[in-house]
């Protein structure tokens, strides 16, 4: 009989196996050992559990998963994507707490409270850094994107995915302000860094750190279409502008204040008056002002093209 302790690492097991065998890796018992943080005895032991259960089997040195361990790992992997969404659009959780959270809640949560959680966030497809989201079937939607090391110079593409593993990379991605659904532009790609633009915004990345984005190249048609946008918070006092879209990093119950504030695309927006300090500034939405401290306004994009200022 497995122990709830086995069964969280017996769970861990298949995760680790189901990733080995999409990357192209083998997975071993040190790897297993390596992972689970125990030794090689204990790891042995509980594979060895698994395998009498028929969720995998060894092939050589080399472990695989069986159709029953396939079906089981995704629906692992559906509970902890489906979790990291909820926190991403439901909670106060920034970025570096949502791999922890989920790694706990994914083992306890019932196929029932999965499938609620599912429909209460409208069935999404992918989680927050654009990793596919197994249906209770098992049957997902790949990105479908390629790395944006892969991109030749010039080229423009919307980011589908950022690994979110190891933290410390993903910790860097992060600080870039890097999200899935931003368009960018490569700029130059060489051995020791690639450099690209998102908006106005240069970017410089070593290309190991590089290969952690996955792009879709836009085609010329989808480039020419592209609307000019830039932080609200570049907008000077008197000036008038129109949103143009939230940043992807605006989520929750941020994303949801600006919406009932009136901040959707296509308002005008218009900066009146700046704290005495610098910030926050105040902004003339739908003939009310709305204090905005730049750390907000620098989620919300605007474009002055289809406004003309206002004294």
């Amino acid at each position: 009989m497995i122990t709830v302790t086995e069964r969280i690492l017996s769970e861990d097991v298949l995760k680790h196996i189901y990733k080995c065998e999409g990357d192209g890796r083998r997975a071993t018992l040190d790897s297993i050992a390596g992972v689970l943080q125990i030794n090689q005895d204990e790891a042995s032991t509980l594979v060895s559990k698994m395998a009498a259960h028929d969720l995998l089997q060894l092939q050589g040195e080399e472990f695989h998963l069986t159709e029953a361990g396939q079906n089981y790992a995704l629906q692992v992997i559906r509970a902890h994507r489906l979790w990291e969404r909820y926190l991403a659009d439901e909670t106060g959780f920034d970025e570096a707490q949502w791999h922890t959270q989920a790694e706990h809640h994914e083992h306890h949560l019932s196929p029932d409270e999965i499938e609620a959680l599912s429909a209460r966030l409208g069935h999404p497809t992918h989680d927050p850094h654009g990793d596919p989201i197994p249906s209770a079937n098992g049957q997902y939607m790949p990105h479908g994107g390629q790395p944006l090391t892969s991109l030749e110079p010039g080229q423009y593409a919307r980011v589908v995915h950022i690994e979110d593993e190891p933290p410390i990379v993903y910790a860097q991605l992060v600080a870039e302000g890097l999200y899935p659904d931003i368009e960018l532009r490569l700029k130059e790609i060489s051995a020791e860094r690639v450099q690209f633009f998102v908006g106005e915004t240069e970017h410089l990345l070593a290309p190991i750190v590089a290969r952690n984005i996955s792009v879709r190249p836009l085609s010329p048609e989808e480039v020419t279409e592209l609307t000019p946008a830039e932080p609200l918070s570049s907008l000077k006092i008197g000036e008038t502008a129109q949103v143009v879209r939230l940043s992807p990093a605006c989520r929750g119950p941020e994303r949801r204040r600006f919406m009932d504030l009136g901040i959707l695309p296509g308002t005008v927006i218009k900066a009146e008056m700046v704290s005495p300090s610098g910030d926050p500034t105040a902004y003339l939405i739908r003939r009310s002002l709305i204090g905005l401290r730049k750390e907000q306004a620098d989620q919300i994009y605007i474009t002055r093209d289809v406004v003309s200022n206002r004294p």
